[in-house]
């Protein structure tokens, strides 16, 4: 049927039928309306138009009216009506051009400059007259409110499944949904028990670093579901063991909303999403699914796994402990600017705020020593330790030994699969026929490459067992004293064997962070804020260089002369001045040579210091013991200081004094030969 609107220039040139289903599903289940679509063909040329000034554009099929960005087809259209080559448009209705107001309204305009028709199933308009633009116009406004229409209807049912958490989304490895859509574990054992091991290893271990170096020290790979849903067994890496750590599905827990889509688009079309916080999640329902652990557990490992981002300043985490003899890495702060202090280990421990030298080029904010704070919160630590927070370091042997159990029978269960794998590929490779060289050579491979890795992994598993019969087990002694820890903590704090990461780790357990700053030159506060929000006051006095730097120094060296007027000799002053609660400027007495060189230096040498005896009945120094046991001083002296040999210093004469007997040198010289690993003479310090 023949329109007034259609003019011999218009049949001059081309009819353009645009042709579109919004998604592959529609194109394959919605055959009707694409025949529809295709039969404007028949209509065009009932218009007017010569069979080959017909043209169909079809290549949107699959794609939404919602954007033309990723549209080829509808910008073919758009080229096409700008160089005046299209008579007319057709299309089954205007939702098929565009379901967009930004994107309808410059096809109008195009069409109307160019005096290009459009026609629907409704009829024949010019974009051109007024009457046709106001037409279009609402038919195009139309499209775009059903499109949110139909999108907030859609979105609204989801949602309403979603809260009952009857939404069927993609399952992890280890869940599985039935024909009645029942979600249940996987029915494979081995599953079950590698996803239970990877959250079992993370609680003990405490990083996702650990836990992939305890994984493939043994070989050990982990379940994860590909691109078709089939479980497939990989080699673990970080963000896999991080993913299926932060995945509440494990825990029971239905969730849906974990992401938010932000304004922000990618210039391929795609909209950039972020993940939600915990407190975020639009739906959670708990109890959904069988869990592989309780949901508060599920709670305390997002927050390790956020504490271990060693930005505290961005993220308020404190990182994860590390090796190092810094016991406060990662909870220390400056108490001058506020931002957290690094560790430096240069030139011994201590803990530096370079924060304003980064910033801004300034000089450094703070320089502290680590090893006197340290000191000084460790005993706030072990004064403040109670019953609860030592019963979880008194199991850890109990701990550890059960995960390696855990991960002994993993290795068991990886081998009863890499072995029937084999199986399965030795009777594939005999039922082939030998004379199909191609596919026989192909199973052997296979069968071979099964065979390696079967190999592999039974060398790992009795690598490991022999290791672990090496080890040593605590005798009942040292059992008795690991389960009285309460009052030999400190003791057990100084064993060599003790990680420093371990060590950092129980500090952790209690104390939240720690703030520093040096009031004057030789004392620094230290403000320990618990986890419970209770604050404790601390102070320490640091080693500086000379007597002019202390504080008090000054006092100290009016009242030590006033004491050699009075006639004292120089040991009688040191010990008034140390109670009195003067120091000298590297030791927390006042020892007699400060006291001698003090008084010297002022002129005052009517009194002499008795020269101290080189040896004392029934002890022996560190000189002489050197001697004896053939020995230097400083390796007895390094191993006083890291705890290899555990000794008090002798308050009467403030030195280490060992017992003069034949069992110290032959003990010395075990420890030197490697028979024994530690020796102990706090028992028999001389006071």
């Amino acid at each position: 049927m023949m329109s007034d609107l259609i003019t011999t220039q218009h049949l001059c040139r081309k009819a353009v039928i645009y042709i579109r289903q919004s998604t592959p599903h529609q194109m394959v289940n919605n055959q009707e309306s694409l025949r529809l679509q295709y039969a404007l063909h028949q209509r065009a040329g009932d218009l007017g138009w010569d069979e080959n000034n017909i043209e169909v554009i079809d290549a949107d099929l699959g794609q939404s009216g919602a954007a033309a960005a990723h549209r080829a087809g509808f910008k073919d259209l758009l080229g096409r009506v700008t160089l005046g080559e299209v008579g007319i448009v057709l299309s089954y209705e205007v939702t098929r051009l565009a379901r967009n107001c930004s994107d309808w309204y410059p096809l109008l305009d195009l069409c109307g400059y160019r005096q290009c028709l459009i026609g629907d199933r409704d009829g024949i308009y010019d974009p051109g007259s007024a009457n046709g633009r106001l037409l279009l116009g609402l038919k195009g406004t139309i499209s775009e409110v059903e499109l949110h229409t139909l999108r907030g209807r859609l979105t609204a049912g989801l949602l309403s499944k979603a809260k009952r958490g009857e939404l069927a989304l993609l399952l992890p490895a280890g869940l599985e949904r039935d024909a009645n859509g029942v979600v249940m574990k996987d029915s494979n054992q081995e599953v079950q028990d590698r996803i239970a091991l990877i959250f079992s290893a993370f609680w003990e271990l405490g990083t996702v670093g650990k836990v992939i170096r305890s994984l493939r020290d043994r070989a050990l790979t982990i379940p994860r579901r590909n691109r078709f849903g089939d479980v497939i067994w990989r080699v673990p890496t970080a963000s896999m063991l991080a993913g299926m750590l932060k995945n509440p599905a494990y825990a029971g827990a239905f969730v849906y909303g974990r992401t938010q889509s932000c304004h922000t688009r990618y210039a391929s079309g795609k909209i950039i999403s972020r993940r939600r916080p915990m407190a975020e999640w639009k739906i959670v329902v708990k109890d959904r699914y069988p869990a592989y652990l309780d949901w508060e557990r599920y709670e305390r490992i997002q927050t390790m796994l956020t504490d271990n981002h060693a930005e505290y300043r961005r993220n308020q985490t404190r990182g994860a402990p590390r090796d190092g003899a810094a016991v406060l890495q990662g909870i220390v702060w400056c108490g001058r600017c506020g931002h957290k202090m690094g560790v430096e280990y240069k030139n011994g421990n201590r803990y530096v705020c370079n924060f304003l030298a980064r910033s801004q080029g300034g000089a450094l904010c703070q320089h502290l020593p680590a090893d006197p704070i340290d000191a000084r919160v460790v005993e706030a630590f072990f004064a403040a330790a109670s019953p609860a927070e030592l019963a979880e370091l008194m199991h850890a042997k109990d701990a550890r030994q059960q995960a390696d159990e855990a991960f002994e029978r993993a290795e068991e269960q990886q081998i009863k699969r890499l072995r029937y794998q084999a199986l399965l590929a030795e009777r594939q490779y005999d039922r082939v026929d030998p004379d199909n060289r191609l596919i026989a050579a192909e199973l052997e491979r296979r069968w071979e490459r099964a065979l390696r890795e079967l190999r592999q992994a039974e060398d790992a598993l009795e690598r490991h067992r022999a290791m672990q019969s090496q080890s040593d087990d605590l005798t009942p002694t040292e059992q008795n004293d690991f389960i009285a820890a309460s009052s030999q903590l400190p003791e057990f704090w100084q064993r060599p064997d003790i990680e420093w990461g371990r060590k950092k780790a129980l500090i952790r357990s209690l104390i939240d962070k720690v703030i520093l700053q040096r009031v004057v030159r030789d004392r620094i506060t230290i403000r320990i804020v618990w986890r419970g929000g209770e604050v404790t006051e601390r102070e320490v006095e640091p080693r500086v260089h000379a007597l002019s730097a202390l504080s008090r120094g000054a006092e100290m060296e009016v009242r030590l002369l006033e004491l050699a007027h009075q006639g004292l000799d120089d040991t009688a002053i040191a010990a008034r001045l140390t109670k009195e609660g003067f120091r000298s400027p590297r030791r927390s007495y006042v020892p007699v040579r400060t006291v001698q060189v003090v008084r010297q230096g002022h002129r005052v040498l009517r009194q002499s210091t008795p020269a101290r005896s080189h040896h004392i009945p029934g002890w022996l120094s560190v000189s002489e013991l050197a001697m004896a046991a053939d020995v230097s001083r400083s390796w007895i002296r390094h191993r006083i200081r890291n705890g290899v040999i555990s000794i008090h210093q002798s308050a009467t004469h403030k030195r280490v004094l060992f017992p003069d007997a034949a069992a110290t040198i032959a003990a010395i010289k075990e420890l030197k030969s490697g028979v024994r690993q530690h020796l102990d003479f706090t028992q028999s310090a001389t006071e």
